[in-house]
């Protein structure tokens, strides 16, 4: 593969990336459906819809023209002067299809914003109701919600005080309930679930705003599936405390089986859902804040919430992402998601069985991952000074595959490659993904055991 020139002037998003990573990255053209050609002519097949976000795939008809006759009506109007029917016909399917608790949605371009704004919604109600003091927030580590300022804060990456602790306000974090290496599912829940209570204690109960949490991970757990008693577990201790319970579902909602992944623990709901990645699924950038009538009107009845962004509640954002669910409702998607997943899984399964790279395979619904180890007796991971996923990456273009595995916390907790391709795969597209995958894995532990060799270390 050549290297990418850069120009002398412009160039594309990379040009600021550091230039090891950037180097090798496919230039992309055109899109079919599931596949992305690049400029050498190869369909690179999706595997993890960018990232978790292009769930209907490429070139949707029915959206790309509800945007068309969308922006012909109706291009732009700024939601706090004005309101228009492409916001209300959104927020009510949004919100019909989130079911009791999230009959309002408060409308951004994405869930780093989303995530923000929920917290300022929490923050408005806590100082309207008598409880100003109310201004902690609790995460874990690891964990992802965002790229602002704000959720660099709350995002569990030990790493990133170096850079941003002078100029964001830190989460209190306590322990993901890892299942991979844990005793078992139930030991990592109550493990975690024990640091949560004695956190809250530590900062005083009323001192605590919200916990905010992924029901299922994403990147930066490797698609981490916790047992069920963490989520009712932490809905228990919320509610113990006034505590409001935050789910960040950017990446889970629409891919588990469920609208929502909170929709699998229905006695564990959260107060505030976040939607993001798919809800627009690439045509436009949307994401939403999901939370009960009863509070905003509590808090409509006196300050009101009035915070908003240039683009909150786009017309033609409304309508891309209006037809989206159109097209996931209409096809039955979700529960393709749940069958054509299962099938996914079965068969990374079977390829880990053979793969000297692959000590666990996880997830739920088209919402997967595969964790990457230099020892699959030991379940060792690998030192800090290699990357797997990024040698996977590349030898995954060679066998026709865009895949993503973005590394955090120098694989402190582990390395896994991301598997959730669009949610309009069937068995066929399936099937391929995996034959093209075994061969990456192959080529890729080849390259790996060359290099443990090569530094001396015990190859794979």
């Amino acid at each position: 593969m050549s290297e990418w020139h850069y120009p002398e002037v412009g160039g594309t998003q990379d040009v600021f990336f550091d230039r090891a990573t950037a180097r090798f990255l496919p230039t992309i053209v055109a899109g079919e459906g599931v596949y992305l050609i690049d400029d050498r002519g190869r369909r690179l097949l999706d595997v993890c819809s960018g990232p978790f976000l292009a769930a209907l795939g490429q070139g949707n008809e029915r959206v790309l023209q509800a945007m068309v006759e969308q922006g012909r009506k109706l291009t732009y109007t700024y939601s706090r002067t004005t309101r228009h029917p492409a916001n209300a016909a959104l927020a009510e399917r949004i919100a019909s299809l989130a079911g009791a608790g999230f009959e309002r949605v408060h409308l951004t371009s994405g869930g780093s914003e989303a995530v923000e704004m929920a917290l300022k919604f929490l923050r408005a109600h806590a100082v309207a109701s008598g409880q100003g003091q109310r201004n902690r927030v609790i995460s874990m580590m690891p964990g992802y919600h965002g790229a602002t300022l704000q959720t660099l804060g709350l995002n569990g990456d030990v790493l990133a005080p170096a850079l941003w602790s002078s100029m964001t306000v830190y989460s209190e974090k306590i322990p993901a309930p890892l299942t991979f290496r844990a005793p078992s599912p139930e030991s990592a829940a109550s493990a975690s679930l024990t640091a949560l209570e004695e956190t809250i204690q530590r900062i005083g109960p009323e001192q605590v705003l919200a916990f905010v949490m992924e029901p299922i991970g994403g990147q930066s757990s490797g698609v981490n599936v916790p047992h069920p008693s963490f989520a009712s577990g932490a809905r228990s201790i919320c509610d113990r405390y006034g505590i409001r319970l935050v789910f960040d579902e950017s990446v889970s909602a629409f891919r588990t089986g469920r609208f929502l992944a909170a929709h699998h623990a229905p006695d564990a709901l959260p107060d505030v859902a976040v939607l993001a990645k798919g809800l627009a699924a690439g045509y436009a950038p949307l994401a939403a804040a999901l939370v009960p009538a009863a509070l905003v009107e509590e808090l409509s009845a006196t300050t009101g919430f009035v915070v908003s962004h240039s683009y909150d509640a786009s017309p033609i954002a409304c309508a891309a992402g209006a037809a989206v669910l159109d097209e996931i409702v209409e096809r039955d998607l979700i529960a393709n998601a749940e069958r054509v997943g299962a099938e996914l899984r079965a068969g990374l399964e079977v390829i880990a069985e053979n793969s000297p790279l692959i000590g666990d395979v996880r997830g739920r619904g088209l919402l997967l991952a595969i964790e990457l180890v230099s020892d699959r007796t030991t379940l060792a991971r690998f030192p800090a000074e290699v990357d797997p996923g990024s040698v996977v990456l590349r030898h995954g273009l060679d066998h026709g595959l865009l895949l993503y595995s973005r590394r955090q916390n120098r694989g402190r907790f582990g390395d896994w490659l991301l598997i959730a391709p669009p949610l309009v795969i069937d068995a066929e597209v399936c099937g391929d993904l995996l034959g093209r995958l075994e061969s990456t894995l192959a080529s890729a532990a080849n390259e790996l055991v060359r290099s443990h060799t090569s530094n001396g270390t015990d190859p794979l």
